[in-house]
């Protein structure tokens, strides 16, 4: 089922919505606070789940609650009135930071949920500069994983592999484009991840393989 709102123009009405949002927003920062990415981060997630649904609007957002979150493969969870489902992940960048490198989801996690049309997995990456103990969002990017480009995509070596955004810094945006399409790229980095992968593991075995042979020579 197409996502009525990521086939229109409404998530750009929605990035700004969020921007708007957050940038009206005072004191929830404190000196400690904004000096740790992380604890702005947290506050931010923090004032976009309890606010997430009145920002949206309840078409897009017709059913959102703690619940939805909890049993979520994300930080946000939501439905609109036509029964999509959408999980959100949200990632925080501070623009001044020179690198970030920020897990998605698993590969086998994604394949499994995409396997209904209905469902979506979708990235809410809010960039911000730090002002005296105020955040002020410079960006928000709100749309679903397959609208990012596999340039700006990495997989890194946990479990089955994990998305991974290679530079928080650069990322493209190829707003529309085709899950079908961007499924069989997946499938075809991965193809060209796991051999690596399993080459990387043959030197690791031949590594302790003699380690072993030198600990067996070794008198106790």
């Amino acid at each position: 089922m197409k996502s009525r709102l990521f086939n229109s123009e409404q998530y750009i009405a929605a990035q700004q919505k969020l921007k708007e949002f957050l940038n009206g927003q005072d004191q929830y920062l404190s000196d400690n606070t904004a000096k740790s990415p992380r604890a702005v981060g947290d506050a931010i997630q923090g004032i976009l789940s309890d606010n997430f649904q009145s920002i949206l609007g309840t078409e897009l957002c017709a059913k959102y609650s703690p619940q939805f979150a909890r049993r979520a493969m994300a930080d946000l969870a939501f439905e609109d009135a036509d029964g999509v489902y959408y999980v959100v992940d949200v990632k925080t960048h501070r623009l001044s930071t020179n690198f970030n490198m920020p897990n998605l989801t698993s590969v086998e996690r994604l394949a499994r949920f995409y396997e209904d049309d209905k469902n979506y997995f979708v990235v809410l990456m809010v960039a911000y500069e730090i002002n005296g103990m105020r955040a002020v969002i410079e960006q928000v990017m709100f749309v679903p994983i397959e609208f990012l480009a596999w340039e700006c995509l990495t997989i890194g070596a946990l479990g089955w592999g994990q998305i991974q955004i290679a530079n928080s810094n650069k990322v493209t945006i190829h707003a529309g484009y085709s899950r079908k399409s961007w499924m069989l790229e997946l499938c075809d980095t991965l193809l060209a991840f796991y051999p690596k992968e399993i080459a990387k593991i043959g030197s690791r075995i031949e590594h302790f393989t003699k380690i072993r042979e030198n600990w067996e020579n070794r008198p106790d």
